[in-house]
C-alpha cells in the first residue's frame, strides 16, 4: 500500500480519522474477580485483557532477589485475534519480545524495594489485533497493577505515532503499521514529570522527523493517561458504592 493511499488530499487516513487524531479507547478494571488486580483495554479494534498476580511467593526460588521483587510478564495471541487463524508458541519471537519490552518499561515504575523476596506477574492476551499492540499492552497492565494495588511512581501511558507523507500521524492501526513506507514509534511516559519509560522504533526515521513524531506521541499518552485515571476513578467509585450497601 502507497502512502498515498494511507492518507487522502482531505488529510483523512484509511480508518476517517485525521492525522492528530486517537482512535477510540475503552478501558475498566477489575474484570477478573480470580486476579489480584485485571484491566481490560480497548484502542480501536486493538483489545487486551490483563491480569495481575502479586506481589507472591516466586515460583522458583532460585530467581529470588533479596532486595527487591521479581516481574514476570507473560504474552500470548489469541488464535482468533487476527484473519490469519494460528497458535503462537510460547517461544515466538514477537511474544518474547513485547514481553521483554513490558517488563523493562514497569521495572522503572514499580517501586519492586517494596516487595523483597517476591514477584509479581503480569498477565497479557491479545484478544484482537488492528495495529498499537504494544501501547495497548503497556495501557493495559498500567491499569491492572494499579487496581492490584501495586505502588508505582506513577502510571505508564504508551501511545505510536509515524510519518506518512510528510505528515505526522498518531496512534497508528494495522494498515497503516503494516506498511513498509511508515516508520513505527511507540513511546511510553511517566506523566508526571514527563520522564520516557520506552522508546521504541520499528523501521528507519530520519533525525529531523523524529522530534515531530515524538512530540505527538506524548500527546497522545498524555490523553491515555486521563482516559485512563478516570477508569480508576471509575472502579473506586463502584467499590464505594457497594461498600456503603
Amino acid at each position: 500500500m502507497s502512502r498515498q493511499e494511507l492518507l487522502s488530499p482531505e488529510g483523512l487516513r484509511v480508518d476517517g480519522r485525521r492525522a492528530n487524531e486517537l482512535r477510540r479507547i475503552s478501558c475498566r478494571a477489575s474484570v477478573l474477580n480470580s486476579a489480584d488486580g485485571s484491566a481490560y483495554y480497548e484502542q480501536g479494534n486493538t483489545k487486551v485483557l490483563v491480569a495481575v498476580y502479586g506481589p507472591r511467593e516466586p515460583r522458583n526460588r532460585s530467581l529470588t532477589q533479596h532486595d527487591q521483587a521479581a516481574i514476570n510478564v507473560e504474552f500470548n495471541v489469541a488464535p482468533f485475534s487476527t484473519s490469519e487463524r494460528r497458535k503462537r508458541s510460547k517461544g515466538d519471537k514477537r511474544l518474547l519480545e513485547i514481553s521483554s519490552f513490558v517488563k523493562q518499561t514497569f521495572e522503572g515504575a514499580i517501586q519492586t524495594a517494596i516487595y523483597p523476596r517476591s514477584q509479581i506477574d503480569i498477565y497479557i492476551h491479545l484478544l484482537q489485533h488492528d495495529g498499537g499492540t504494544l501501547e495497548a499492552c503497556i495501557n493495559a497492565a498500567t491499569l491492572a497493577l494499579v487496581d492490584a494495588g501495586i505502588s508505582m511512581v506513577d502510571y505508564v501511558c504508551a501511545c505510536t505515532a509515524g510519518f506518512v507523507d510528510d505528515t505526522p500521524v498518531l496512534d497508528l492501526n494495522f494498515v497503516e503499521e503494516s506498511s513498509i513506507e511508515t516508520p513505527d514509534l511507540t513511546v511510553a511516559i511517566l506523566p508526571r514529570n514527563g520522564n520516557i519509560a520506552l522508546l521504541q522504533m520499528e523501521s528507519k526515521l530520519h533525525s529531523s522527523k523524529l522530534e515531530d513524531v515524538m512530540e505527538l506521541a506524548i500527546e497522545g499518552c498524555k490523553h491515555i493517561h486521563r482516559k485512563l485515571d478516570q477508569a480508576v476513578l471509575a472502579t473506586a467509585n463502584d467499590l464505594a458504592e457497594k461498600l456503603s450497601h
